[in-house]
């Protein structure tokens, strides 16, 4: 399921959100005016590599503090592809969270959704020599807080069946409660496996961690709120 819009307007602009988005995609740009190897070398400098927080010894010489690569990380990507996903998630979701709980501490909960992320990619992998890069950690905090806050929006939804595609308008809790599911069931096939790709771990940290984020924000409330719907 590819989602490309929902159906909660936004009551006022969503400058973090936009923000993030720019500054993400100024850095990939940066990127692809380097040569091919220093491109590579780039992920490796501002990439997160777990055996280097684990272990602390360096791997590569960062031109940033060691523990500073845990946020550079969330503005560099691996492709276009990788580019174009993150965002396209930041868009559709990321304004109504910031709508909802102020643009300041959705900056604070993005960063510490992505910090959690990368915690617990570590955590799970401490060994990995693979540097981890992507602002999808810190989005997926960010699918989180929107499930909890917005279970019964609609998202309109690109379904492939086949070679054809289909348009549905699905409720929140779907596309993202399947979402997270294939997080958790992609992350447990991979324990134990160093490959590189997706770091599923980091999507299942930074969506519980945005989730228990938001619970405590709206003090219970909402949780109550939202549990006497179901």
């Amino acid at each position: 399921m590819i989602p490309l819009r929902d159906n909660i307007p936004s009551r006022r602009t969503p400058v973090v959100t936009v923000g993030l988005i720019v500054a993400n995609i100024l850095v990939y740009v940066s990127q692809l005016m380097l040569p091919p190897q220093e491109a590579v070398q780039f992920i490796h400098l501002y990439g997160l590599i777990p055996l280097e927080i684990s272990g602390g010894d360096l791997l590569v010489p960062h031109p940033v503090p060691l523990y500073a690569t845990v946020f550079t990380s969330m503005f560099v990507h691996g492709g276009l592809f990788h580019l174009g996903g993150n965002m396209l998630y930041l868009w559709i979701f990321g304004d109504n969270v910031e709508d909802r709980i102020g643009r300041r501490k959705f900056l604070v909960f993005y960063l510490l959704s992505g910090l959690a992320a990368a915690a617990t990619q570590i955590w799970t992998d401490p060994a990995s020599k693979i540097p981890m890069v992507g602002a999808s950690g810190a989005i997926s905090g960010v699918l989180g807080a929107y499930l909890f806050l917005f279970p019964h929006a609609r998202v309109l939804t690109l379904i492939p069946l086949g070679f054809f595609y289909r348009l549905v308008e699905v409720p929140a809790l779907i596309v993202l409660g399947f979402w997270i599911i294939v997080q958790v069931l992609n992350g447990v096939g991979t324990l134990g496996v160093q490959v590189g790709g997706v770091a599923w771990f980091a999507h299942i940290g930074g969506f519980v961690a945005g989730l228990g984020m938001v619970v405590l924000l709206s003090g219970g409330r909402k949780w109550l709120h939202w549990r006497n719907r179901l």
